[in-house]
């Protein structure tokens, strides 16, 4: 599994990480993700990317790979202690927060802990930076970053406070190439795209019930893009491929819970890097059809 430096920090990361989320919200059992991650650490996966919120997530992750810390990078999120929407940005509530999260991934050290889709004016008013450099002075965490897209994702960037940016990027969601990834890069960050695969919602031939992924199905509809006519398989090889092409992504953080998906993730990067010719067709075609609402899917 190839490896990139990512930014300024002295980690280098697997271009393909695990997110968290799925196992959490799905409710995976704990020999099911110890069979997952295990997989995916000897495949040479080594980012690892949670969220307090996401329900079960961190303990079944300490539960399962806490015996293998040296052999991932441990990224986890605050900011939401109850649920997603739900946020606490009380100074206090996100040093618990870390806290907690270092029990639950039964570890002494996490090593990003990223502020989890903050509002500008929060972060505008600065106490929640503060409270984040505070978390890193306690060696609760190496590092600190921040997770969200838009305007809010492009002032975190202009604080200049934050090590890393985990941000929207895939077929669907391209915001991000122009408002804040070059600024990402001038500024040496580590940058992580989340939802790469824009939940693959070609698999849909109708509008999904799931409201989550509905935009995407939407914006997928109206792009047309014809390589989306192809086998699934290598529809999605050819979309995480883009992502991982975007200028600036480190690493694309794809969620399952089923073991061998990640496996098969791996094998759609087997075919190098994304032909330039093909690449800038995707992002022709996104400035030709995208909608001036199409912003970044928090």
């Amino acid at each position: 599994m190839q490896r990139r430096p990512f930014g300024r920090t002295d980690m280098q990361v697997s271009v393909l990480g695990f997110g968290g989320a799925e196992i959490g919200f799905e409710k995976a059992t704990p020999d099911a993700v110890a069979a997952l991650l295990g997989d995916a650490l000897d495949a040479g996966l080594n980012v690892i990317d949670t969220a307090e919120c996401y329900l079960q997530s961190e303990e079944l992750i300490g539960e399962a790979v806490s015996s293998r810390r040296d052999d991932y990078y441990l990224f986890t999120k605050c900011g939401h202690p109850e649920k997603p929407g739900e946020g606490d940005w009380r100074p206090e509530s996100l040093l618990k927060s870390v806290e907690r999260s270092l029990k639950r991934l039964r570890t002494d050290r996490i090593d990003l802990v990223q502020l989890h889709s903050c509002s500008e004016d929060e972060l505008r008013k600065g106490d929640v930076i503060d409270a984040m450099l505070r978390a890193r002075d306690k060696g609760h965490t190496r590092y600190i970053g921040y997770s969200g897209d838009g305007t809010a994702a492009r002032f975190a960037i202009e604080t200049g406070a934050f090590d890393t940016l985990q941000t929207s990027v895939s077929i669907a969601d391209q915001e991000a190439i122009e408002l804040t990834l070059p600024m990402a890069r001038q500024r040496h960050m580590g940058v992580i795209a989340k939802r790469p695969l824009a939940n693959a919602v070609w698999r849909f031939a109708q509008k999904p019930e799931n409201a989550y992924v509905v935009p995407y199905w939407e914006r997928v509809q109206k792009l047309a893009y014809e390589f989306l006519d192809s086998d699934p398989a290598e529809a999605a090889a050819t979309a995480l491929r883009f992502t991982l092409a975007v200028p600036g992504v480190h690493t694309a953080i794809v969620g399952t819970s089923r073991p061998g998906r990640w496996r098969e993730n791996a094998a759609a990067l087997e075919g190098g890097p994304l032909p330039q010719a093909q690449y800038d067709a995707i992002r022709a075609r996104w400035r030709q059809a995208a909608e001036p609402g199409w912003i970044g899917q928090v």
